[in-house]
């Protein structure tokens, strides 16, 4: 029988130096492969991937008529990929750091592929939930990915790495929305799964003939792994701080997509579905700062990056708060047009903050640990998660309570909480990114 001390070692952030080296090996044997056409690619892959879990909003009411949904499991079609994504993460993402990576992401992809497509096929709303909730959960193969990418970029490009494929998945989660809107529009709602369905599988394949082996190093059970993830948390204070910071950053970023469709929608915007999704289109102008956050980040301007990352979103809001609740004594009823084009220049700064704060996160947490790479990402992830799904509900209630304006102070909130810890943290020897 293992002594415990044994089996936890293999398992902790500080694996045995025999073990790191093998995982620094492993990476080396792959960093020639992480060319330009196939960063681009995995950018694509997680950006079509996402597109699961952020698309059911729109199509929740459409999917509730046709399946005779009653009114209170409706909102269960959004919410159901959410929770199986969040179980993917705890359950499915630490199996990076145990079995091979690329036939790993290759079979959950698949899942997720056979998933959609029975969601398509539902007829009945029990059926049609179950699939939407594993769905979810096999979606989180892009979390399997992301640390896929870091493996095989050099160290000195690994911020840049990571900076473009998270790039893909925040267009893609800014852009799925509209075009759910569109395919089910045009083709139904079944035909939206069943694309999306075609699109993991088509995925699938090519990750798996065009991606590197790669054999994780260490050796342990998946229940010690699992346990590992709150020693992870507990003894990586980089990891800690870093998922801490995207959690409020996401808040802001989720609290204002979560009502801005709202706002639109009444004077003097009145905007339709078509319009609204054209404002997300342009709002995504954000996203171009992922790239060059991890390129700066890769030149040991990280700091810079992240001071003028923090100060652009509360500017942003105040921004916002301007343009659509009148804020500063500005009015967006005599000045609609002017008041709309504010909207979506706070809400590309807004974007572009959050996403450069991210990015930030995601290269320091892949720098930390090659063989908990799958962990780190997993809880990176479970945590801003957290920090995505309060700005949500409390964007709800501020709205019932006060309007736009009680949304932008929802997001404020979490903007000045940001600056404050960034402060704290920075002010701290041994934190950085």
């Amino acid at each position: 029988m293992e002594h415990p001390a044994e089996t936890c070692s293999r398992v902790l952030p500080r694996e045995p130096r025999r073990t790191a080296h093998a995982a620094r090996a492993t990476e080396a044997a792959s960093h020639a492969t992480l060319t330009l056409p196939m960063t681009l690619f995995f950018a694509a892959a997680v950006g079509v991937i996402v597109v699961n879990l952020a698309a059911a909003q729109p199509l929740a009411g459409l999917v509730g008529r046709s399946l005779h949904l009653r009114p209170a499991f409706v909102g269960a079609v959004a919410t159901l990929p959410q929770l199986g994504y969040a179980a993917g993460l705890l359950l499915l993402v630490p199996l990076c750091d145990l079995l091979e990576n690329r036939r790993l992401i290759f079979h959950t992809l698949l899942a997720c592929a056979a998933f959609l497509a029975l969601g398509a096929l539902a007829r009945s709303g029990a059926l049609f939930l179950a699939a939407v909730f594993f769905a979810g959960a096999t979606s989180s193969v892009i979390q399997m990915l992301v640390p896929m990418a870091a493996a095989m970029a050099p160290e000195s490009r690994r911020g840049r790495a990571v900076g473009n494929v998270m790039s893909g998945l925040m267009l893609g989660i800014l852009l799925s929305r509209p075009l759910a809107s569109l395919v089910a529009g045009t083709l139904g709602w079944r035909a939206f799964y069943g694309i999306e369905a075609v699109a993991d599988a088509l995925l699938a394949i090519v990750l798996f003939l065009r991606t590197p082996r790669r054999t994780p190093a260490v050796a342990a059970r998946y229940a010690d792994l699992l346990r590992s993830l709150w020693t992870l948390l507990r003894t990586e204070r980089v990891l800690r701080r870093s998922a801490i910071l995207a959690a409020l950053a996401l808040g802001a970023f989720s609290a204002f997509w979560t009502a801005i469709a709202l706002l639109l929608a009444q004077p003097p915007f009145s905007l339709g579905m078509n319009g609204i999704a054209a404002f997300a289109l342009a709002g995504a102008t954000g996203a171009i700062v992922t790239p060059m956050a991890g390129r700066l980040g890769d030149r040991g301007a990280g700091h810079a990056v992240q001071y003028a990352a923090h100060a652009t979103m509360p500017g942003a809001v105040l921004l916002l708060g301007m343009a659509g609740a009148g804020w500063g004594g500005f009015s967006p009823a005599a000045h609609p047009a002017l008041a709309l084009g504010l909207l979506v220049a706070g809400a590309a700064a807004l974007d572009a903050g959050v996403i450069a704060d991210q990015t930030l996160g995601r290269r320091a947490i892949n720098l930390l640990n090659p063989a908990a790479r799958g962990r780190l990402n997993a809880i990176f992830v479970g945590m801003f998660f957290v920090g995505g799904a309060a700005g949500a509900l409390m964007a709800g209630a501020a709205w019932a309570w006060a309007r736009w304006s009680g949304v932008c102070l929802v997001a404020l909130g979490f903007t000045v909480a940001v600056i404050a810890l960034g402060v704290v943290y920075r002010a701290t020897p041994g934190a950085g990114r």
